[in-house]
């Protein structure tokens, strides 16, 4: 079993790590006065760090508050942590974004856009240098922070948070045991279709 705040700060994590995500989330934690060591090291039974935590994501993807990356996303979500077989890890797809439907060649599966970067394709001319860059790291060992994968029930997942390390566990075969939270909901599919 897991939380949300389990979750909030897992998002953020992988977030913080990211070239894409990181510099803005830094901007967002100096704003508001808090230190990386918020998401660094999170203090689950601390209401308050929860709390900010939970802002702070508001602020950046506009969780709860129906918008952005969360619009539509359902309000009472059951967690939990999971490892998921390489099989169940090639069975995820991307969420529904053009990009991710463009590197994917329409499947959103991210198998199908491992073997598009490895034929030397792009998405909207954006480099596939990161991708390759993290699929370098885990052949090297390296561990990264959990996905966060939604669905109506454990099948069918779509990946809420960590499309840059699905995408390069795709490139590696994916590992076996890759560990995820994954969030559930009877009403899922109206924002993982």
């Amino acid at each position: 079993m897991s939380s949300e705040d389990e979750m909030v700060a897992c998002f953020l994590s992988g977030e913080l790590s990211s070239k894409r995500f990181g510099q803005n989330l830094r901007s967002h934690l100096a704003e508001s006065g808090q230190a990386e060591q918020l998401l660094t090291y999170p203090d689950f039974s601390d209401a308050g760090a929860n709390f900010a935590r939970r802002a702070l994501l508001a602020a950046t993807r506009g969780y709860g508050e129906n918008r952005d990356l969360f619009e539509n996303f359902p309000t009472h979500v059951t967690w939990n942590r999971a490892l998921l077989s390489a099989d169940e890890a090639a069975d995820a797809r991307y969420v529904g974004y053009s990009y991710w439907v463009e590197l994917s060649g329409g499947s959103r599966r991210p198998t199908d856009a491992a073997a598009r970067i490895k034929a030397g394709l792009r998405a909207f001319d954006v480099p596939n240098e990161p991708f390759v860059e993290a699929a370098r790291a885990l052949r090297r060992g390296e561990r990264f922070p959990p996905l966060i994968l939604v669905g109506e029930g454990q099948d069918n997942l779509v990946c809420l948070e960590g499309h840059l390390r699905l995408t390069a566990c795709a490139l590696v075969g994916f590992p076996n045991d890759l560990e995820c939270l994954i969030g559930s909901a009877p009403d899922m599919g109206r924002w993982a279709q």
